[in-house]
């Protein structure tokens, strides 16, 4: 049966209202449309300000000028997020020095460090903080916790600022896993938070090794704030593969795309 634009259209708002990001395929599989009629109704809905347009697919236009709260963006893509902190946590070696900076993707990373000896972490997240906390008392690693002081954003749950700047300035650290808002090739690393943007532009700085954390939803996306360009990162944690655009493009040659199935 025939599909007409604002049906699709129709079906396509109401799903990210629960799913919060939805596929090119699976629109046309529903309708029985080709692809780009798919990717043509996004981009009419993406110039509307409803959706934003993402890799494979489109996002919830909602938070185009800023992301939700760190509470109500717990849910969104959970279980790709889940696959990803367990595969960047077996990233990290006993006696290594780390920093892990905030959003829901490196949640899931701080929930999965388990059987490791004698780490030192730095976060200017609060739930990571609290969830590293947690770990330590059930003895599931060992090492220390620095939470960097400065500023805190009630709405992300994160310090931000000089200060923790300053703090981050003093150590050579091993390992960065950063979080993004979006990454593109054009642009690189982004966020949408200024001050969060700076202390992951900060810890990128004194990083021996820059790994990023990034839910399919991120690719293609430019946030507001570019804090990191593409040279930068040694490593990225993805629970799906290599975009086929981004494939032998000078900037993503060196990186090691590692694939959280």
């Amino acid at each position: 049966m025939e599909s007409f634009p604002e049906e699709r259209k129709r079906y396509i708002i109401d799903r990210l209202k629960y799913t919060q990001k939805i596929t090119v395929s699976e629109v046309s599989e529903q309708f029985n449309v080709s692809m780009e009629t798919v990717r043509r109704d996004l981009d009419v809905l993406e110039a509307e300000g409803l959706v934003k347009r993402v890799y494979g697919g489109a996002v919830s236009g909602t938070y185009h000028h800023g992301e939700p709260p760190l509470l109500k963006r717990k849910k969104i893509m959970e279980d790709q997020k889940k696959r990803i902190g367990e595969k960047a946590a077996t990233l990290i070696q006993d006696g290594s020095t780390i920093v892990i900076d905030v959003g829901t993707t490196v949640l899931g990373l701080a929930k999965e460090i388990k059987y490791k000896k004698d780490i030192t972490i730095f976060t200017n997240s609060l739930p990571v903080a609290d969830l590293l906390l947690t770990s330590m008392d059930q003895g599931y690693f060992s090492g220390d916790v620095i939470l960097l002081g400065g500023q805190l954003n009630p709405k992300q749950h994160s310090i931000s600022g000089k200060l923790s700047e300053m703090v981050l300035e003093q150590f050579n650290i091993d390992q960065a896993f950063i979080s993004v808002g979006g990454i593109s090739l054009q642009n690189g690393l982004s966020d949408y938070d200024f001050n969060e943007s700076m202390i992951s532009k900060k810890m990128i700085s004194v990083s021996k090794e820059i790994i990023v954390l990034a839910d399919s939803s991120k690719l293609g996306v430019d946030a507001f704030c570019k804090f990191g360009s593409l040279e930068d990162m040694n490593a990225i944690v993805c629970d799906s593969p290599q975009p086929d655009s981004w494939q032998g493009n000078h900037l993503v040659k060196n990186i090691d795309w590692i694939l959280a199935e």
